[in-house]
């Protein structure tokens, strides 16, 4: 079997995989792409979830909401990097963060 696109998320290379949450909105997960021993990480474990749901805002279909912040700091710019995703300019507010509303690419 293939593997998705590749992505390089802080020191990880990494692989996307695309699902979808419960109400049918796009999930973004980064995983291992290979064996790391060293940071004991292994090929297809899970790295980041990089989106994030907030059933109430409204989302476009081709729309996700990017978690970039906390252990998730530098996501939007490796997805951006990678053409997953592109700006909006649109954010939407959820407790203490704001987070940017990304259409996938």
């Amino acid at each position: 079997m293939s593997k998705g696109q590749r992505i390089k998320f802080k020191t990880w290379d990494c692989e996307l995989n695309r699902g979808e949450y419960q109400n049918g909105r796009t999930a973004l997960e980064l995983v291992a792409w290979e064996d790391n021993e060293a940071d004991e990480i292994y090929e297809g474990e899970p790295i980041a979830t990089c989106t994030i749901n907030i059933p109430e805002c409204s989302l476009a279909a081709d729309e996700v909401i990017i978690k970039d912040y906390s252990e998730n700091e530098g996501m939007l710019q490796a997805l951006l990097d990678a053409k997953v995703v592109e700006l909006t300019g649109r954010e939407v507010q959820s407790g203490f963060i704001t987070a940017p509303i990304c259409i996938l690419c």
